[in-house]
């Protein structure tokens, strides 16, 4: 990310002053595959979730693969849709994270929700693989269950960020449902410039 500018020294020397007081994170990769337990067809949601100070200045913000057949031979969904994002902060607070909804069709080929799951951006730079783990809400009462069963309406959350959030998490009743992998690169800038350490990585999937 450069800004060019033409013109007196002074205006060169604020412009530099604007790109020195921010840091940029940026992601390159793909959402690759998921493995669910049997579902033969399914698609993925992703959004993105940060905090109040950090723009996206390259890529969309949320986006849809297409619907993929499940392998018979390695039962595995693959996608390999591409992710291509960068980030621009002045405050660590809120680092991005990747949320992902799957989607799969019942025996009447009704869209159901499969499973929410979420990852931070890693901290530091580098190419990683990460294997998210799927959870899904679950109906409270019996049956809840099997009416969601019979009518296809199975517990969904309003929000999908909600799984992004600690807020409410601990009273949520949910069940595990397979895992999504992503495989990306990762490449910082002013990082260290402003005092924070590029060092590994301590968020976990």
């Amino acid at each position: 990310y450069q800004r060019r500018v033409h013109g007196n020294p002074a205006q060169a020397k604020h412009a530099r002053m604007e790109q020195d007081d921010h840091f940029v994170v940026a992601l390159t990769g793909v959402i690759e595959s998921a493995e669910v337990p049997g579902l033969s067809r399914l698609y993925c949601r992703y959004q993105i979730s940060h905090g109040p100070d950090w723009k996206i200045i390259q890529g969309l913000e949320e986006g849809i693969t297409q619907i993929s057949n499940t392998s018979q031979e390695r039962r595995q969904t693959v996608w390999n849709f591409p992710l291509e994002l960068t980030f621009r902060s002045t405050n660590p607070f809120g680092w991005p994270q990747i949320v992902l909804s799957v989607y799969g069709f019942d025996s009447l080929s009704r869209d159901i929700v499969v499973g929410y799951g979420s990852i931070h951006i890693p901290l530091a730079p580098g190419r990683y693989e990460r294997k998210v783990r799927l959870f899904a809400p679950v109906a409270a009462q019996l049956m809840q269950r099997v009416g969601g069963w019979i009518f296809g309406a199975r517990p969904e959350f309003i929000d999908p960020l909600f799984v992004s959030r600690g807020e409410g998490r601990d009273v949520t009743r949910v069940s595990s449902n397979g895992v999504v992998v992503l495989n990306f690169n990762v490449v910082t800038r002013n990082l260290s410039e402003l005092g924070y350490s590029e060092g590994a990585d301590h968020f976990e999937s």
